[in-house]
């Protein structure tokens, strides 16, 4: 009883663990690659692997595949993209085949494991902007966030006073800070 207990645990942590993109083309990226580093000379990297995340900017779907426009962002130890406010710059990366524009839309977070392909120049409001350029091996699209509704009191009690958190503490909204 205890061995299965214990495989039935080892199980659940490992599957949390689990990173958006497949293993066989986590073992091709190159992580001693940084954005910083790739967004200053992108050419210099060109035909290496690279793992990299944020948020949707903009979706063309063009004859050769659909290109992505993405703001890079910092990712998590699962590959999801984190701390949404902050960037080091823009990438684009280009799916050989239909993504369908509507679902990887504006705003959804998406990681990206690509081969550098050099660097695209393209207008960006009045500058020139310089865009790494990624052909992409694998794509992980992130379930979009939805706010959760606030009910502060079960089972839609209303307590204007107070009393009914006060008798039970544990379903005041703010108890855990």
């Amino acid at each position: 009883m205890r061995r299965l207990l214990s495989i039935v645990m080892a199980l659940v942590f490992l599957s949390g663990c689990v990173h958006a993109i497949s293993r066989d083309v986590l073992k091709e990226v190159d992580k001693e690659i940084i954005f910083s580093e790739l967004v200053k000379d992108p050419n210099a990297y060109k035909d290496k692997v690279v793992l990299l995340g944020g948020v949707i900017v903009k979706t063309l779907n063009k004859k050769e595949g659909t290109l992505l426009e993405v703001y890079q962002t910092q990712l998590d130890q699962e590959g999801m993209p984190i701390q949404i406010d902050s960037s080091e710059g823009r990438f684009l990366a280009l799916y050989q085949g239909l993504l369908d524009s509507e679902i990887y839309r504006k705003g959804r977070k998406v990681t990206i494991a690509g081969t550098v392909q050099g660097e695209k120049v393209l207008p960006l409001g009045e500058i020139e902007y310089r865009y790494p350029y990624l052909l992409i091996k694998d794509i992980h699209l992130w379930e979009k966030e939805e706010p959760r509704p606030y009910e502060p009191y079960p089972w839609g009690l209303w307590d204007p006073w107070g009393w009914y958190s006060w008798w039970h503490p544990w379903y005041d909204p703010y108890w855990r800070h």
